[in-house]
């Protein structure tokens, strides 16, 4: 389904653009950052704070990570401050990249089993159908941020992963 290499160049792509919305977002008062625009976790804030936290938990799974405490209702709030999210995001971007790095094929493989607190129920899937998930949840979500950004008036680089810097 999805080779090593496919989850390095995401990783990239990853890091890149989070790096992206965090400049643009950077431009934005913190009300502006904070003020609910609609979305699922409604605001700029919340909607990158539940993505750290999903990529938190997901690589609990994948790499031995510390779980995040709470669930999916309090990933909105799971840094409290801008300085403090941005610097958490920079860590985990790393830390994903390296880990994607290690990946092989072997580690593509077989099933990943563990308990979903979204489901209340234990899930087993492909590890590779996991991995690919995780990506594109991540994807997902700044989608959200991007187009609110926007709305707000910020100017989020390009997302196109065709253009993204060899370096990034």
């Amino acid at each position: 389904m999805i080779t090593p290499e496919f989850c390095r160049t995401m990783a990239r792509y990853n890091a890149w653009q989070n790096k992206s919305l965090q400049v643009a977002a950077d431009g934005l008062a913190e009300d502006a950052r904070r003020a609910d625009r609609g979305a699922f976790f409604g605001s700029i804030f919340g909607t990158l704070n539940h993505l750290l936290w999903a990529d938190t938990i997901w690589m609990s799974r994948f790499d031995g990570w510390r779980k995040p405490k709470g669930g999916i209702s309090d990933s909105p709030r799971f840094t409290s401050e801008w300085v403090a999210l941005k610097a958490a995001r920079g860590d985990a971007d790393q830390r994903i990249k390296t880990w994607a790095r290690r990946l092989t094929e072997a580690d593509l493989q077989g099933d990943l089993a563990w308990f979903s607190g979204a489901l209340g129920a234990n899930v087993q899937k492909s590890y590779g159908f996991c991995v690919q998930h995780f990506f594109n949840h991540q994807t997902h979500h700044r989608g959200q941020v991007h187009a609110m950004l926007t709305a707000a008036g910020a100017k989020p680089a390009d997302t196109d992963l065709f253009i993204m810097p060899e370096d990034a």
